[in-house]
């Protein structure tokens, strides 16, 4: 056969025959038409005629043969592979090769019925939205009709849709959030909509926010009902001890809020910490709701009152800036061992949580207060950070991976558990230094400075 001229434009067809097989017909166009069948019983094929006669029969240029065995089921598996390497190809695509949720590097999974390509973990949320959405893995089979229908939509043209009027202050998670972030997000696009209009989500009326919350107690470590009330014309979020009460527990500033979702932390896949200053420290709140979608409205209700104050108080910044001075994750957290301030007294487990430039440690996760703080300024303004303690270092610290703290006003001492967190807190604290401060940043550091 290798004499054979390129093959010329052929038909496929397969029928079925009376003894429970089927014929394979094949055609191609010459100076005369000519044709091969073929009987299939399972697997085994009966040459009807031999393609070698055929070809010296109908000439090589008539004949156009193929000289192997194709069976109906090798023909139906060739058809889906090309139905999924259509599927991958398309995951590969510029806006498609990241999750259209999350942002994961990696689409495995795709929603025919939104037209979006996925990862893994967001799949899983997919699946339990199955009257809004449904899944595939890359790797299943696709029908072509499914394919085309991927073709013309895909992650833009779902997020020109579904998140047409996500407002600035609302929080897009990413695949390093907890899953009630991540669920909600996907809920609020595709199962509820709130972003296919202007102004469909409300998170307040009247700019007034309230409803209950279980809240931990500073002193009896119990979760307890109380009343939260938001306002955003007095910039403050206030609690209640009972449900009729006149008299707020607690009144906060929302400038001062850092909100952090905790699940590990809090021992509940809904768990919310809320960080901010009472009486020159610094207080934790732990809260959770049993509904998902409602702490995650709290959550995004805070920052709408952070966006709406800063912009009156900032007037002249624009909405990034604003971005970046309301509710941030902790940069990092974890255990480490300190020593106090003259450097010879005995290392202490502290755990420490790095929030913007304060570095502050507890004595457990869950304190209300924090023991202390270090602010972190640049390294332009005489703050650094190395590996190691300096030589002779007393103490019986039982980790071995020291790190060093430089501030204009005294070194800190701290030692990690392992090479690891060592690395993995330097890097941390060096990309907060490495950062310029700003006006507001100047003001804290004059604030700790004079508080010392």
């Amino acid at each position: 056969m290798s004499g054979l001229p390129v093959p010329l434009p052929r038909t496929l067809s397969i029928e079925p025959t009376t003894g429970g097989g089927f014929v394979f017909y094949e055609f191609t166009e010459a100076k005369e038409t000519r044709s091969l069948s073929s009987e299939f019983t399972g697997d085994k094929r009966s040459n009807l005629e031999d393609p070698r006669e055929v070809s010296e029969a109908c000439g090589r240029e008539d004949a156009g043969l193929v000289a192997h065995t194709v069976t109906p089921h090798d023909m139906e598996g060739t058809k889906e592979t090309d139905h999924r390497q259509a599927m991958k190809a398309l995951a590969q695509q510029a806006g498609n090769d990241t999750c259209a949720d999350c942002g994961a590097a990696e689409t495995t999974w795709a929603s025919y019925t939104l037209g979006v390509f996925i990862c893994t973990n967001c799949s899983g949320i997919h699946q339990n939205l199955y009257e809004h959405s449904q899944v595939k893995c890359l790797e299943d089979p696709w029908e072509a009709a499914e394919v085309q229908f991927m073709e013309t939509h895909g992650n833009e043209v779902a997020k020109s849709k579904f998140e047409a009027h996500v407002p600035i202050y609302y929080y897009q998670p990413t695949h390093r959030d907890c899953q009630v972030l991540r669920e909600e997000w996907i809920r609020a696009k595709y199962e509820r909509e709130d972003f296919t209009q202007p102004d469909k989500l409300t998170l307040c009326t009247n700019g007034v926010r309230e409803g209950t919350l279980w809240k931990r107690g500073r002193d009896n470590k119990q979760f307890l009902i109380r009343r939260f009330v938001l306002s955003e014309r007095e910039g403050t979020l206030k609690y209640f001890k009972t449900q009729d009460g006149k008299e707020p527990k607690c009144v906060i500033k929302v400038d001062s809020i850092n909100a952090s979702f905790q699940p590990s932390k809090i021992g509940n896949p809904n768990g919310l910490q809320i960080t901010h200053r009472k009486d020159s420290k610094t207080r934790n709140i732990f809260l959770y709701h049993e509904d998902g979608e409602e702490i995650v409205n709290w959550f995004n209700a805070i920052r709408m009152a952070q966006f709406n104050y800063f912009k009156v108080a900032f007037p002249t910044a624009v909405d990034k800036e604003i971005v970046h001075r309301m509710t941030q994750n902790f940069l990092k957290e974890g255990y480490m061992e300190k020593t106090g301030p003259k450097q010879t007294e005995g290392f202490r487990k502290r755990w420490f949580t790095l929030d913007h430039r304060r570095l502050m440690y507890f004595k457990n996760p869950m304190d209300a207060f924090a023991k202390g703080e270090v602010f972190l300024g640049s390294t332009s303004h005489g703050y650094n950070v190395k590996k190691g303690l300096p030589e002779g270092t007393q103490g019986n610290f039982t980790w071995r991976h020291g790190i060093t703290i430089f501030t204009p006003e005294r070194n800190y001492l701290l030692t990690c558990e392992t090479d690891k967190e060592q690395q993995s807190w330097v890097q941390a604290l060096n990309e907060v230094l490495g950062k310029p401060m700003t006006p507001q940043d100047c003001a804290a550091e004059a604030y700790f400075r004079h508080r010392s």
